[in-house]
């Protein structure tokens, strides 16, 4: 192999291992931001249960302030 083929392979070998650190790097960023959209959801839907929970309570004192009840 002639030097500059030698060259070339040392770049693409450095080259591959650069991206491998930037995809690892990437990848630990994609899983932080699923583990802190998987916690949105969960508080999400703790708020959307409270507001369901919240519609007898409105609808039962509407009945009781028409004597329905």
């Amino acid at each position: 192999m002639t030097a500059t083929v030698r060259e070339a392979l040392l770049k693409l070998e450095a080259h591959e291992r650069e991206c491998v650190v930037r995809m690892e790097s990437i990848d630990a960023k994609f899983t932080n931001i699923e583990k802190h959209l998987d916690e949105g959801a969960l508080k999400f839907k703790k708020s959307e249960m409270m507001l369901w929970g919240m519609y007898p309570l409105i609808i039962g004192l509407f009945l009781i302030d028409k004597g329905i009840v």
